[in-house]
This record gives structure tokens, sequence and C-alpha cells, in this order.
């Protein structure tokens, strides 16, 4: 009996010892300890997380997100810029502890971690108010003689290619953005969520939504987080849920014009 006890004692207290060790190796030790927490961000998606070159700062829905959790944490908050193509790699390398809003993808989750989400969009497709009189659904888009364009390294990339496969692609590089290519005439469209072409539809009047019935791929958005990180990743998720709880999300779409 006494021999068994031991055995228990000993694995018991391994158990704590590791427990302790991935406690003191969790991001949330460290951001608590540094005082800062920081935010990859690409401040290209608009109204979600805009970047204002002149003054080097962000705004958006994505950008109270992250204010508000530096807030609650007690800590000071820094956004890293970032690109969608390097996006999962930067917190893989531990450039920065966290980031804005991803859409949920099972490639991105093989190695990075998600948060719990919080907000879903969906992808619609966008031309020139000219060309509507040749587009009116998702059919006449695929075709060889219609060229559609994305983001590298963006959802909107691996979208393309599966919904148009009749149809040539032209993939470009951030900081351009595919919207461009369609504005400039390189393109007759390109896919967006359904968030960020509310607003480009504002900001360029020339710019339209093509009439399709519905809107394609539902898909959730969350938080970018150190895979193995199950600390960090539970008290963001204990926070979403709070924040939720309380109406947080819900104002915060309300105030940048959000639908899901």
């Amino acid at each position: 009996m006494k021999h068994a006890m031991t055995v228990a004692a000993a694995l018991s207290a391994v158990l704590l010892a590791g427990t302790a060790q991935a406690e003191g190796a969790s991001r949330l030790k460290s951001i608590l300890t540094k005082g800062e927490l920081r935010v990859g961000t690409t401040g290209d998606w608009n109204p979600m997380t805009v970047k204002d070159p002149a003054s080097n700062t962000y705004k958006g829905f994505d950008i109270d997100i992250m204010k508000e959790l530096a807030k609650d944490l007690g800590v000071k908050v820094r956004f890293v810029a970032t690109d969608w193509k390097t996006l999962v790699n930067g917190v893989i390398a531990g450039k920065y502890d966290i980031t804005g809003s991803a859409s949920l993808s099972p490639k991105r989750a093989k190695v990075a971690g998600y948060s719990d989400s919080y907000f879903q969009v969906a992808t619609v497709p966008l031309t020139l108010k000219k060309n509507l009189a040749r587009f009116k659904g998702w059919g006449d888009l695929n075709k060889p003689t219609v060229t559609v364009a994305a983001t590298l390294g963006t959802v909107q990339e691996r979208y393309v290619k599966l919904f148009f496969p009749a149809a040539k692609k032209r993939i470009i590089e951030a900081p351009a953005r595919d919207f461009q290519e369609v504005l400039a005439g390189r393109a007759d469209a390109h896919i967006t969520s359904n968030t960020e072409a509310a607003t480009l539809t504002i900001k360029y009047p020339q710019l339209a939504v093509v009439p399709v019935k519905q809107a394609r791929a539902k898909t959730p958005v969350a938080m970018l987080m150190p895979q193995g990180d199950q600390v960090w990743i539970n008290y963001v998720n204990h926070w979403i849920k709070l924040k939720k709880a309380r109406g947080f999300f819900a104002k915060a779409a309300q105030k940048w014009k959000l639908a899901e």
C-alpha cells in the first residue's frame, strides 16, 4: 500500500510539474510579464482591419476586438504588419501572439491553432458595373474568356480555383489587391467576403456585386494562435464566450455595419 501511494504521489508530482511547465511556457504568461499583446494584422480587409499609411495606425472591427482583449488582459496592444501569405507563418515563428480575424481553414489548422469563432462571412463575386449585363450568376464567370483575380495566400485564392476551373486566374501578391485588378481592367471579376464587398462598392462606385442567387462558402472567422499553447487558446476562448454573452461582438459588428 505504501509503495502504491508513493507511485501515485510520484505520478501526481510529474503531472503537476508538466502542468506548471506548460503554464510557464504559455504565451499568456509571456504577454502578462511583458505587458504587451502583439497582434498580426494585414490592414487590407475593410472593415475588419484597415491601415492608414500616413499615421501607421489601424482601425476596424478586428482592431476594436484586439484593443478590448488587451484592455481586459491589462496590457498594451501592438499591431504587427503582416500579409495573407505569411499570416500563419508569423504565428508559428512567434512574430506575434495572435492574429485578427482569419477564415477557418483545414490547411491552416494543420499547423496553427484557432480560437472559437465569433463571426461568419460568405463569398460573393464583384465586377465593374458596366459588366453586369455579362455576369448575372456564378456560372457566367466560369468561362475560358473570363479572368478572375485573387490575392495570394487568401482563402479566396483557393475558392477562385474551386469555383471557376474553366476561367483564367490572375493571382496577385500583397500589397496589391485583387479588386484593383478589376478596377484596372486586368481582370473581369474577383471574389471577396460579403463584409468587404459592402465597403468596396461604397468606396468604388464603379464596382458592383454580381447578382448571384446566393453567396457561397459561408465561413466562420476566428483568431489564429500557436497550435500547442492550449493555455493561451483556452483563455481567449473563455474571453470570447464572456464577451459574446455581454453583447460586445454584436455592438462592434453594428458599429462597423457588418451583417452575417
